[in-house]
Order: structure tokens, then C-alpha cells, then sequence
């Protein structure tokens, strides 16, 4: 697990300050559960009706929704994928991130190119430099190519590009992240609705059986077969069945609007498929792969390294903000009185800088490196919470 940098990043390179980035150590358990996990489940709706079998290692497949064998399910969900706004806010936010990180490379890596041309008209006043005489007036033209670049040599740059490469693959983990979430909850929901649909169903025969027998009943007290008690007692219990149906129809009418919101249509115009418990089956083999493997697959992991990734790299930009600073400038161009001798001979201007800057005194420089290795520790704290409550999710589900 993660800690102070210095524990993950071993050497300082030539040409980046700060520590390098080492991915986290993977989980030293080998297990989900206190108890030895049973090879396959008791009983399950499986498509042969045999018990589900937990396969340790194996891995799971992007269109894992397709192991539940509904076509309509596969529809919908890929229908979401295409049509979902998170997705697409999502998607929006990763192509932002990589497009900034391109933006701060070309600014950084390459050198800036500027043209530049201007023309001014001037005023002499020889009084102001104790001289008689009138002033006169002249144009002065101008153009000029100017080139300017800072060296890297502490790595600054190189640093904040890499963290802002890292929160690029933050914003992919998530998207990715999303994309799962959408797809379990419209599986969850779509069993949901039928499971609700299914028990509406059977309330409405159990309503109409109830309705049948009390009016058997009511005969029977008619022929002096009953007392009027059990007309009452059956009237008693006809009305608290029909008590329940609607709390089950609103909750399915609330799996009706969330699904469709899901699916990206607006609940009062959503077109969804009907869902039976019958249409599911159970897959017959139960995917599990290691600690270790799920470190590495689980995108809100994967998620949480790329932010610890970015926290180190801006260490090393804090770091670099200690270390001198080489500016390199060059400009060529021309300067002429009228236009027509601004290109001729003697026109020419050029000049050369080169300026080195090294911070002898500022109070707020170790206070921002203390402040980026105090955001390194979050991350990496952060970090051993989203694991742990991976290793909890599965633990649960097992």
C-alpha cells in the first residue's frame, strides 16, 4: 500500500525532479472470505437447472449481461450505451482532459514562434533635452520573428504533463467506470420490473380467487351452508390483498421511470420492453478472480492509481519550482523609416537572451512542496479505501 513518495520511487532521474512513479504493491490476500468459499451454490434457476459453479481465476467479459440470456436486455443496455447523457457528459470530460494535456504540451515541449509588425508615428521636442530648434516628426516600421523557450532542466514540465496525462486516465477509469454502472443498473432494474410485474400478476389471480370464494361463500350463507362470520373474515381478507397492490404498483411504476431514465428516454415517452423472471437464466459458471487480478480490472481501482499517479507528478512540479530556471529568447527583423526601405539593406535588428532565475527567498515555495506531498497522502490513503471497498463489494456478493 501506498505511503510518503520516497516509498514508492526509488531514484531521482536527470531530467524530472521528484520521485518516479511506481504502481501500488497488490494485495497479499489470497481470499475474499474468512470461510473457505464453496465450490458451487446450493441451487439455481441456471438454463439446465444445475447449481451455479464458482470458477476461481477465470475472468469476465466486457458484455457479461449477455450470460442472463435475454436478447431484449442485450438490446436495451447497448440502446443505453448509445444514448445515455452521463455516458456522453463522461465521454466529453475525457476528451476535454487529453485535449488540455495536448495544449500544455505544445506549450511546453516546443518552442514558441511569434511574429510581429508595427508601425508608430513620433513627436522630437528638443526643449525637453534643453535644445532650440523646432521638433520634427518621422514614422518608424517595423517587423520582426521572435522565438522563446524555457529549458526543462529540473523536469517541471515534464512533471506537470505527466500529471496531466495521469488525470486523463482518471477521466478514462471513469468512463469506463460509468459504463459499468449503467449496464448493472439496468440489468438489476430490468429484473426488478419483472419481478414486480410478475408479482402484480399473481396478486391480481389471488384478488380474483378471493373475490370467486367470498361470493361461493355469500351462496352458501344464502342456503344455510355458512355462518356470516366467514363471509366477513373472507371480506376482511380480500381487502387487505387488495390493500397491497397499490404499494406494488407504484414501486413498479418507479422501476418503469428509472429504467427509462437509465436507457436515456424521458419516462413519459420511454419505449421498453417487457421483462419476465422467465426470460433470465442464471449463468451456470460464476466468474472470480484473485485480489490481486481484481486490483488491475476494477476500473474505480484503476481510477484511484492514475489520481495517485497525478499527486506524485505534482510533487515533482513542486519540487522542480526550487530549482533554477534558463529562459532562451532570439528575435531577427527590420526597422526602417518608410515602408519601401523597410526590408533594405541596413534594416536589419537581431538580438539574444539568455536569463537564469534562481529563487533565493520565497516562504510560499516549501510550503507548497509540503502541501503537494500532504495531497500525495490523501491519494494515497484514498487510495487503500477504494481497495478495501472493492475487497468488501465482492466479499458481500460471495
Amino acid at each position: 500500500m501506498p505511503g510518503d513518495p520516497l516509498v514508492f520511487q526509488q531514484s531521482l532521474t536527470g531530467c524530472a525532479a521528484g520521485p518516479d512513479f511506481l504502481p501500488p504493491a497488490l494485495p497479499h490476500v489470497t481470499g475474499y472470505t474468512s470461510l473457505p468459499l464453496s465450490a458451487q451454490t446450493a441451487s439455481a434457476a441456471t438454463l439446465h437447472g444445475e447449481p451455479q459453479r464458482v470458477g476461481v481465476g477465470t475472468g469476465i467479459g466486457s458484455s457479461w449481461w449477455q450470460a442472463l440470456g435475454s436478447p431484449q436486455l442485450d438490446t436495451l443496455i447497448e440502446q443505453a450505451l448509445k444514448a445515455s447523457p452521463t455516458l456522453a457528459a463522461a465521454e466529453a470530460t475525457l476528451r476535454q482532459a487529453r485535449e488540455w494535456h495536448a495544449a500544455q504540451a505544445g506549450s511546453t515541449l516546443y518552442p514558441r514562434v511569434d511574429a510581429n509588425a508595427g508601425a508608430q508615428r513620433q513627436r522630437t521636442n528638443p526643449s525637453a533635452q534643453g535644445q532650440a530648434g523646432a521638433g520634427h516628426e518621422f514614422s518608424m516600421f517595423s517587423a520582426s520573428m521572435g522565438v522563446r523557450y524555457r529549458l526543462d532542466l529540473s523536469g517541471g514540465n515534464q512533471r506537470a504533463l505527466e500529471a496531466l496525462a495521469a488525470r486523463s486516465e482518471h477521466r478514462r477509469y471513469q468512463l469506463e467506470g460509468a459504463r459499468l454502472s449503467l449496464a448493472g443498473g439496468i440489468a438489476q432494474n430490468a429484473i426488478a420490473r419483472a419481478r414486480l410485474s410478475g408479482q402484480v400478476a399473481a396478486m391480481q389471480v389471488l384478488v380474483q380467487m378471493q373475490e370467486e370464494q367470498l361470493e361461493l361463500t355469500r351462496q352458501r350463507v344464502r342456503l344455510g351452508q355458512a355462518a356470516g362470520d366467514e363471509v366477513l373474515a373472507l371480506q376482511a381478507q380480500l381487502e387487505q390483498t387488495r390493500a397491497g397492490m397499490p404499494a406494488l404498483r407504484k414501486q413498479l411504476e418507479h422501476s418503469e421511470h428509472l429504467l427509462a431514465v437509465l436507457a436515456g428516454q424521458a419516462p413519459g415517452a420511454a419505449t421498453l420492453p417487457e421483462f419476465r423472471l422467465a426470460d433470465f437464466v442464471l449463468p451456470t459458471d460464476l466468474p472470480l478472480v484473485l485480489p490481486s487480478e481484481l486490483v488491475r480490472r476494477r476500473p474505480d481501482i484503476r481510477a484511484a492509481e492514475a489520481l495517485l499517479h497525478a499527486a506524485n507528478a505534482e510533487y515533482g512540479v513542486a519540487v522542480a519550482r526550487l530549482y533554477p530556471r534558463v529562459d532562451l529568447s532570439a528575435s531577427l527583423g527590420t526597422q526602417a523609416l518608410t515602408v519601401g526601405s523597410l526590408f533594405g539593406a541596413g534594416s536589419a535588428a537581431w538580438g539574444l537572451l539568455a536569463q537564469l532565475t534562481q529563487p533565493l527567498f520565497d516562504a510560499g515555495l516549501p510550503a507548497e512542496k509540503r502541501a503537494a506531498l500532504a495531497a500525495f497522502d490523501a491519494a494515497a490513503a484514498n487510495y487503500q479505501g477504494v481497495v478495501l471497498d472493492a475487497l468488501l463489494d465482492v466479499a458481500d456478493a460471495l
